[in-house]
This record gives C-alpha cells, sequence and structure tokens, in this order.
C-alpha cells in the first residue's frame, strides 16, 4: 500500500532568528524549484522561531510544526506550550514523546498519549517518538520496549489521517550510530503489526499510517533507510540544520 513519506527536521533547540529564517528561505527555494516532490516536508523549529518560520514557509508547501505541547488546553502552566497555540500559529504537527523529553523531563506514555490527544483536539498530525536505550537493546528488550511505548504513547482515535509514528533507537540519536538497515525494518515491520492489531490493517489503519525511522540519518545512509518496505520517511535531527543535507535526504525519497 502506497504511503507518500514525510520528511520532518527536528531542529531542537538551535537557531536565533536569523539563523531560522536563513534555513527556512534555503528549503524553500529548493521547494520552488522541485517539481512535483514525491515527498510530504514539515520542520519544527523552536517556539521563540515558529511564528517566523511559517511566515517563511507559507504557501511553500513545507509544513509547520512545533517540538511539543502541553496535554491541557490552557492553565495555569507557566513556560508550556498549548497544541491550540501552536495551531493558532499556523502549525500542522507535533511532535510528541521525543526520547530527550522522556528523559530530560520524565515523560511517561501515558503523558504522551494525552499530549497526542491533546494535539489531535487541535487539528495537528502528532508525530508520536518511541524507541529503546542502549541498555534496553544490549539486553535484548527492543521490542518489548517498543511495543510497550507504542501501546502506551498511541492516542485514542489514531488513524493513518492524523497520525505519525516515529522509531528513534535512543543509542543513535546524535551518535552517528545507525542499526543495520535489517534491524530497523524489523522495528518498523513489529510496529506496522501492533498498529494492524489495534487499528486494523487497511489504509486507514496500519497500511496507511507512516513510520518514520530517526537516529543519525544523513545524505550518505538515507538513500538506504528510506528503501526499506516499512519506512516512509525521517525524523532528522542535526542534519535538518543544513538545507543542502536535509534536502539531500528529502530527494532519497524520489
Amino acid at each position: 500500500m502506497a504511503r507518500r513519506p514525510l520528511i520532518a527536521g527536528n531542529w531542537k533547540m538551535n537557531g536565533l532568528r536569523g539563523d531560522g529564517l536563513a534555513l527556512a528561505s534555503a528549503l524553500v527555494q529548493r521547494m520552488k524549484a522541485e517539481t512535483g516532490p514525491a515527498f510530504d516536508m514539515v520542520v519544527c523549529p523552536p517556539f521563540t522561531l515558529v511564528a517566523g518560520v511559517g511566515a517563511a514557509v507559507a504557501g511553500s508547501g513545507i509544513a509547520l510544526g512545533g517540538q511539543d505541547c502541553h496535554g491541557a488546553e490552557k492553565g495555569a502552566h507557566t513556560g508550556d506550550i498549548g497544541a491550540a497555540m501552536l495551531a493558532d500559529l499556523g502549525c500542522a504537527f507535533v511532535i510528541v514523546g521525543h526520547s530527550e523529553r522522556r528523559t530530560d523531563h520524565a515523560e511517561t506514555d501515558a503523558q504522551v498519549k494525552v499530549k497526542a490527544e491533546a494535539a489531535l483536539a487541535a487539528g495537528l498530525t502528532p508525530i508520536v517518538c518511541i524507541g529503546e536505550t542502549a541498555s534496553q537493546r544490549d539486553a535484548g528488550d527492543t521490542m518489548e520496549v517498543v511495543k510497550g511505548q507504542l501501546a502506551g504513547s498511541l492516542p485514542e482515535g489514531a488513524s493513518a489521517a492524523n497520525t505519525v509514528i516515529a522509531y528513534e533507537p535512543v543509542w543513535a540519536i546524535g551518535t552517528g550510530r545507525t542499526p543495520t538497515t535489517g534491524e530497523v525494518q524489523e522495528v518498523h515491520a513489529l510496529i506496522r503489526g501492533e498498529l494492524a492489531a489495534r487499528l486494523g490493517g487497511g489504509e486507514g489503519g496500519a497500511g496507511g499510517l507512516r513510520i518514520l525511522y530517526g537516529g543519525s540519518v544523513k545524505p550518505a545512509n538515507a538513500g538506504e533507510l528510506m528503501a526499506l518496505p516499512d519506512i516512509d520517511g525521517g525524523l532528522i535531527g542535526g542534519a535538518s540544520l543544513n538545507a543542502d543535507d536535509f534536502w539531500a535526504i528529502a530527494e532519497c525519497c524520489q
């Protein structure tokens, strides 16, 4: 079943206004020069840049996303950002449950699920992140960890039309290490199977839901990763901060 690849750039806590606008403008120029791209693209800047980057990419075919949202619509949550606030700035996507949030802020699967449901309620597509640590991989627990995180984090009402899953082995993020293509495909196939059991296997469920891979994806390895049958694009960190590298990764989906 054909699934249109999604290339998502997670800028993390990087970029002042000039940096963000320059990067967004460089991507817009590449998109304008593209005839019928075979991929969808979204950039997720830090919150301080969302409005400016949103204005820069408006009408270009590049979507806008946030890096996190709170589970509540509004209220006394100093420093947090509601999903409706992101939508109000033009966001179409939001990352939830990234391993850096799970580690740095001790986010649980239950909290990630609530955030994903808040995203859906605000009309955003959550990119729900799951993945094992190095110790869990070394202990042979990858499959059980991934299954548990998926079961605990997937929002109620999830479907192929409104939800994206991103598998990011924690030990591969920003380290330069990547699993073998066989290991990546094995986990993605497991995720697809778990989704089928929960959502059904048709185009509206597991058959059409996009599962991204993340973790030290770069132009040199993107081609073989994107060619795997259950990989539907990438959640790109460091390489998304370089327009040439990010675009080269996207073009591997052609």
